[in-house]
């Protein structure tokens, strides 16, 4: 019996080092466009192998309870991986949500069945799988509200907010390491799990939606924390590696959020950012703007040798990336030679444009960063904005007193002519004015992104209908 059950231990052993190799693959080959699918793959094949090397366990005595939990699992997920593209990152806070609630669960049914004889380590490493697991469900539901517009996208602010939010934080470090030293102190358990929730919820409100991308990551860096934290509960090597490669690439895509916008963790985390500047409004009001019909731009457009498509968020609300493919056909057609300026931040989630462009079949080398494609704006005859405000704001590089100031912009005001398809002149998520739209050289082309790119494509085809 003993040799069986070494037999199959060693079987689970190398399924499990299969499915670290596979994590490990997975997210070196979704770091490039051109071997995503590939990494999306190996990072299925290798869930796979973990569940099934799980299902091996010989410690599980029922599969009832897990077969009913895998078709109410599947029940659940299914549904949320079929999403619109536009979707995807409200979708992708909501899978942290469940990820952390489901850490926290483990952690808190560990510790009461080891309760009171919880050894030190043991208890720190519970303690903190259940604080990062709790501040990350709540935080990921907010997000998710944020993302989904069920919640308000300006930061809700009130005074000594961040007094407040790290004194919760505060207290659930204290009581965890009161419980560390104390774990018979079983009472205290409940209270370290409520904080954290709490603190999820009063951290999220008060950020605005320009910083959802780096809250994102930032949350799945908690998330797969957590996940490691729970491997060393439960001593799983699989889970440690694979929370590990989660925390780690999702502080890092953090940092790079970060670096994008020129802002510290601190401030996106504290700092309010996104709230309506009143000169906003008051600029509005004083200013005038040029405008131009649809048959005007696809004249411009037709007679340009190069142009550069800035994709943001009013694309992919508009749901507009593939009338976008269409623009993109029609005037390559023509011999325009045209390509697209990724900005880091630009949408709701890291790489977001990316994604939307993918789904309608763009070439991955008409994709250009922000960094490559800077030095080219003088030589462009036209910049097309779809729907992105702050990642094009020259105000980031003159006004030393506006919130984005110091923030890496795509230079779009460089090129010769400015075309900007917005629906009206509200400020964007950083709640501040944009003066390139006030600029001799840009044309503003009011209406839903979608229709607007569909009446330039029919004007270019000729179809006037």
């Amino acid at each position: 019996m003993n040799t069986d059950l070494a037999g199959n231990q060693q079987i689970i052993e190398i399924i499990y080092l299969i499915a670290s190799v596979l994590f490990i693959l997975s997210l070196k080959w979704m770091s490039s466009p051109a071997t995503a699918q590939r990494g999306v793959r190996a990072g299925e094949i290798g869930m796979v192998l973990a569940i099934a090397g799980t299902l091996l366990h010989h410690g599980i005595v029922d599969y009832k309870w897990i077969a009913i939990a895998l078709v109410l699992g599947s029940g659940i997920g299914i549904p949320l991986g079929m999403v619109h593209m536009t979707a995807v990152p409200q979708r992708t806070a909501l899978s942290h949500a469940f990820g952390a609630f489901c850490v926290t669960l483990v952690g808190t049914a560990e510790f009461y069945l080891r309760t009171p004889n919880v050894p030190r380590f043991m208890m720190a490493v519970l303690s903190m799988e259940v604080i990062l697991g709790s501040l990350t469900f709540t935080g990921s539901l907010m997000a998710a509200g944020k993302l989904q517009e069920i919640l308000p996208q300006r930061p809700l602010t009130y005074k000594g907010q961040n007094f407040v939010n790290l004194s919760l934080l505060g207290a659930s470090v204290a009581i965890a390491v009161y419980l560390v030293i104390h774990p018979e102190a079983h009472q205290l358990f409940p209270v370290m799990i409520a904080v954290p929730l709490l603190f999820g919820v009063l951290m999220i409100v008060p950020i605005g939606g320009a910083d959802m991308p780096t809250v994102i990551s930032l949350l799945n860096s908690y998330a797969g924390l957590s996940a490691a934290a729970m491997g060393f509960v439960v001593d799983s090597k699989l889970l440690i590696i694979a929370g590990a490669l989660d925390g780690s690439s999702g502080l890092i895509l953090s940092i790079i959020m970060s670096k994008a916008m020129n802002r510290s963790f601190t401030n996106v985390l504290f700092g309010a950012f996104g709230q309506v500047q009143p000169a906003a409004v008051a600029g509005q009001e004083e200013k005038t703007v040029r405008s131009a019909t649809a048959e005007e731009a696809a004249g411009i457009l037709a007679a340009a040798n190069k142009v550069v498509i800035v994709p943001g968020y009013g694309m992919a609300v508009a749901q507009a990336q593939h009338k976008v493919r269409e623009l993109y056909d029609a005037l390559t057609k023509r011999g325009v030679d045209v390509r697209f300026a990724i900005h880091p931040v630009a949408g709701r989630m890291p790489g977001h444009m990316n994604v939307l462009l993918a789904e309608a079949d763009i070439p991955y080398d008409r994709l250009i960063e922000m960094d490559d494609i800077n030095g080219d704006f003088p030589q462009t005859d036209v910049a097309l904005v779809i729907g992105a405000n702050d990642v094009t704001n020259p105000a980031a590089r003159t006004d030393t007193g506006s919130p984005i100031f110091g923030m890496p912009i795509l230079d779009v005001d460089k090129a010769r002519t400015v075309m900007v398809i917005k629906r009206g002149m509200s400020p964007g998520f950083a709640g501040i004015d944009n003066p390139l739209y006030y600029l001799d050289k840009t044309l503003m082309l009011f209406g839903d992104a979608k229709a607007f790119v569909n009446s330039i494509v029919h004007e270019l085809s000729g179809n006037t209908h």
